[in-house]
């Protein structure tokens, strides 16, 4: 298996890049677009569990659009072959002093493009070192 092909990681990139503008700017119909719609699809948040492209849908129509700016860190994309990805991230905002988030996103290709399929979002206090 090839891992790391700059092709398909390039693409990826492209798409996590399209996600953070959404996520920032709250452009919901991004957002949406990019999680696979598929009742299999999991993303754990900072203070929710959601199974299913619905339940991810409605958390997004809800999320309130304030306190969305963030800038990231040590972000690590890993592609496996040519249609599987692992996106890392550090996240810190403004409003969540003394605290850093973390972010892992599973990317596939479909044919409608590369969409998430699992998603993990949690915040810690920020380590000393």
């Amino acid at each position: 298996m090839d891992i790391d092909l700059p092709d398909v990681v390039a693409e990826v990139k492209a798409e996590f890049d399209r996600y953070e503008k959404a996520l920032v700017s709250n452009d919901v119909a991004v957002l949406d677009s990019i999680f696979r719609m598929d009742p299999r699809v999991i993303r754990y948040g900072g203070g929710e569990n959601l199974y299913g492209y619905k339940e991810i849908e409605a958390f997004r129509a809800a999320r309130s659009p304030v306190g969305l700016a963030r800038t990231l860190s040590k972000t690590v994309i890993t592609t496996y072959g040519r249609d599987v990805a692992v996106a890392s991230t550090l996240f810190h905002r403004p409003t969540m002093v003394g605290k850093v988030g973390r972010q892992m996103q599973t990317w596939v290709r479909f044919p409608e493009g590369w969409r998430v399929v699992a998603a993990h979002v949690s915040v810690i206090a920020e380590p000393l070192a």
